[in-house]
């Protein structure tokens, strides 16, 4: 594998791959169910289990606003690293918008200049998300098709 072709090492944030409600359940669980349990069964409060899983939410709770500062939604998560996900080169592609008559639906990507084939990046909702592909790529235009 070639220096340039080596995967790079990507921690997903907490708040992009749901890691959040699981973290959110296990300190629920640990921290108000076992214990309810406990104490309707055995008349007994596990305190230690009430801090660990009070412990676990504020944790997570601190990440979770840590990250969200970060990056305070300026440039989407998946967003970031798209432009080395999908290359695009010039001398072999164009820039393109593919444009629905049916639902107006847009989709912003490259074409192939020899053989035609549509590589899609993102959908276009609005004029601000067409400039941030235009902006990602260092484009100046991108042709429409319908």
């Amino acid at each position: 594998m070639s220096e340039d072709k080596k995967p790079k090492l990507r921690i997903p944030k907490i708040h992009s791959v749901r890691f959040g409600l699981v973290w959110l359940g296990i300190g629920v669980l640990v921290g108000a169910v076992i214990p309810l349990v406990l104490w309707f069964s055995l008349h007994r409060i596990v305190w230690a289990l009430i801090l660990i899983g009070g412990l676990i939410i504020a944790l997570f709770g601190g990440v979770f606003a840590i990250e969200m500062h970060q990056d305070f939604a300026e440039v989407p998560y998946y967003e970031r690293h798209l432009k080395d996900d999908i290359p695009f080169d010039p001398r072999e592609q164009y820039a393109v918008i593919r444009c629905s008559i049916c639902n107006g639906e847009q989709v912003a990507g490259f074409k192939n200049k020899k053989d035609g084939h549509f590589t899609e990046v993102m959908v276009i909702h609005s004029p601000e998300e067409e400039k941030r592909f235009l902006r990602m790529y260092d484009l100046e235009s991108v042709k429409k098709e319908y």
